[in-house]
């Protein structure tokens, strides 16, 4: 049974992501000592945070609703500690506390460098790929789009990494733990509304996908966040069968909100082997050599 207290007003990405994260922590794992009786709440009570961060009960009641104005940093810290929140949890509690609010409109068009295209095209025998705000796929390379989808044949709106993964029926049986992966982009594009809340497009998918798809409209409202930076993902392709990849996220200097993804396969491995061949299916048909004269010349 959940505490009966709704505040209709208020920040309500931080109210909702603060009642999560204290309704997965026990007393015992916050260090407090059990008591007796039925507890009416799962996790922890607002009191026992309050008293954990040392601050005053009506105070982290404020907090929690999402009335807290001018929070200071010790406090956001203190209240971070108390649940247990790790640095990725810290972080999107920081921007959700203390956002920085403007007039909802269109976001500038994120441009990918030359440079970086010219990257993508000569990793040849590995899967590439920019995102961007929202997850959108700003650039992929030959074998990304033999892996994923053809993004770039897709109308620019639906270039978009949360939309392949839960709207393409295609994602479903790619992935062989499909759950976990789209969990991960749900957590994902979590920890960007943390940063920009006044998204327009933002709330389009978001709205999209949950009418949609009951799985992320339950997920979503888990809050949970994830900052992607390397990992593994297992892969069960209709052509060269199944293949674990590693993946590294990495910035661009200069564009820190452009994410490169690299995919790799362990040397040696069916994996490479399931790779290569990938690679061979997708590269483009030989072109023929020119003859050294025009046909019928001397």
């Amino acid at each position: 049974m959940s505490e009966p207290s709704t505040d209709p007003g208020g920040n309500a990405e931080l109210r909702e992501f603060l009642r999560s994260r204290r309704a997965r922590i026990t007393p015992e794992d916050a260090g407090l000592p059990p008591r007796s009786g039925t507890r009416r709440v799962p996790g922890l009570r607002r009191e026992e945070v309050a008293q954990l961060a040392g601050v005053s009960v009506d105070y982290y009641v404020r907090l929690e609703r999402g009335r807290g104005t001018n929070v200071s940093e010790g406090v956001l810290d203190a209240v971070a500690r108390a649940l247990c929140l790790n640095d990725t949890e810290r972080g999107h509690l920081f921007a959700l506390a203390r956002p920085t609010r403007t007039r909802r409109r269109p976001m500038p068009a994120q441009r990918v460098r030359p440079g970086l295209y010219r990257i993508l095209d000569t990793l040849t025998g590995n899967p590439a790929l920019v995102l961007g705000h929202r997850s959108d796929v700003l650039a992929s390379n030959r074998l990304a789009r033999a892996l994923y989808t053809d993004f770039e044949a897709l109308p620019q709106r639906e270039r978009n990494m949360a939309r392949f993964v839960f709207l393409d029926p295609a994602a479903r049986e790619l992935y062989v733990d499909w759950e976990r992966s789209a969990r991960g982009t749900v957590a994902s594009l979590h920890l960007y509304a943390g940063a920009h809340p006044d998204d327009p497009r933002l709330a389009e998918l978001v709205g999209e996908l949950s009418l949609r798809d009951g799985d992320f409209r339950r997920w979503w409202a888990d809050h949970d966040v994830l900052r992607r930076s390397h990992g593994s993902k297992r892969y069960r392709h209709p052509l060269v069968g199944e293949l674990t990849l590693d993946y590294e996220a990495l910035n661009p200097t200069g564009d820190p909100e452009q994410t490169l993804g690299l995919h790799t396969a362990e040397p040696g491995s069916p994996s490479e082997d399931a790779l290569r061949l990938l690679a061979a299916w997708s590269s483009p048909p030989a072109t023929a050599p020119l003859p050294d004269h025009a046909p019928g010349e001397g």
